[in-house]
């Protein structure tokens, strides 16, 4: 180890081998997997963006999206003989905005989002308001469904059947307990894809593979000690973002923690696996990075991190649910959220295995010490 840059002389260190001056203690995978310990720990700013990094992102998603009271809804009303009768009967009741304007300021107010949605009332025609509004916009509608009942009910309306509402909000039905799966699994992807690729392009450009090639060490050694040296970093890097959600905003596990246990560490290995495979040729750190984010965009977009993957049309659907961040996230929240045993998800374990023995096994063939 030479400052802290990795070398093939670290796996010859005096540390590591026996007490009576034999052979090294540990074999070749174990030593591999020790240099990169050695690394990555000697390189705060590498601790910091895998370890602290998530637990930043989780504080500001779940600042962002905590339990809050509905925003007031802005309610416009065209200036007219009734118009201050109207803004005083919504005004009167909690959660409205209300303001009169001329009409053109109306169109515009509505125009430019300031406003919901504007009343224009009639003295004496059948309908005695029109409400203006943009059905395409969930404020808007939701302000429509509201003056309409206000109003209704101002008028003397009364439901035949009484009811009463109840405000839900505990924990596992929030944003952000459906967020932090979402937030696992982009980890993983990152920590295996990065943290494997980025290392071996990065070690080919400095001509330490090529020393590599030199020694009797294997290809299967050498990247399935790339491969588990990364699974010792994430690990612990995703059990203390769980932690952290839990301690910070109450987010819990309602199903098994084996079972989450399994996921985490299928889907490291996975997204090690497409990590070793990205870098088996790249010869440039552009060149990878280039690769990264072509493998990385399409989950990034699809796979359901902040949204519902269901947002996109049924047709792309089958693509979606066959990707790997997909397959990782749906049994994350499924366990976590539903308290889902582990042996109804194994259709997306069989899956996510499926995508890493086979980018291990690509990355294998087509795996090169010099390019």
């Amino acid at each position: 180890m030479t400052g802290d840059r990795l070398t093939p002389s670290a796996l010859d260190q005096p540390a590591a081998r026996s007490c009576d001056g034999g052979q090294p203690r540990f074999g070749p995978l174990g030593q591999l997997m020790l240099a990169r310990l050695r690394e990555f720990y000697r390189e705060p700013e590498a601790v910091f963006w895998v370890y602290g990094f998530p637990l930043l992102m989780v504080v500001a998603l779940g600042i962002a999206f905590r339990n809050q009271p509905i925003e007031r809804l802005v309610v416009d009303v065209e200036q007219g003989p009734q118009a201050r009768q109207v803004a005083e009967a919504l005004g009167s009741r909690e959660g409205f905005e209300v303001a009169i304007h001329t009409p053109a300021d109306c169109r515009r107010r509505l125009r430019t989002g300031q406003a919901g949605l504007y009343v224009v009332v009639h003295e004496s025609q059948e309908a005695r308001y029109d409400y203006y509004f943009d059905p395409q916009r969930p404020e808007s509608l939701l302000a429509r469904n509201a003056v309409d009942d206000a109003l209704q009910r101002a008028a003397g309306r009364s439901d035949p059947a009484a009811t009463k509402d109840h405000a839900f909000s505990e924990p596992g039905g929030r944003y952000v307990d459906w967020l932090v799966p979402g937030l696992l699994g982009m980890s993983l992807m990152g920590g295996g894809l990065w943290g494997v690729g980025f290392v071996i392009v990065d070690m080919r450009i400095r001509k330490l593979l090529k020393r590599f090639l030199a020694t009797p060490m294997k290809k299967t050694h050498f990247m399935a000690g790339i491969m588990l040296s990364r699974l010792v970093f994430m690990v612990p890097e995703v059990f203390l973002l769980l932690l952290f959600a839990r301690l910070a905003f109450s987010v819990r596990n309602h199903g098994s923690l084996a079972a989450v246990t399994v996921l985490i560490l299928l889907g490291a290995f996975t997204f090690s696996g497409l990590g070793l495979l990205v870098a088996s040729r790249a010869r440039t750190i552009e060149a990878v990075s280039g690769l990264m984010n072509l493998v990385m965009l399409p989950m990034w977009m699809l796979s359901g991190i902040f949204f519902s993957a269901s947002r996109f049309p049924e047709a792309v659907q089958p693509v979606i649910r066959a990707l790997p961040l997909t397959l990782l996230i749906d049994a994350l929240r499924a366990v976590m959220l539903e308290g889902a045993p582990l042996a109804s998800e194994w259709i997306r374990l069989a899956g996510l295995a499926a995508w890493g023995v086979i980018s291990f096994a690509l990355a294998l063939k087509w795996f090169r010490w010099i390019v």
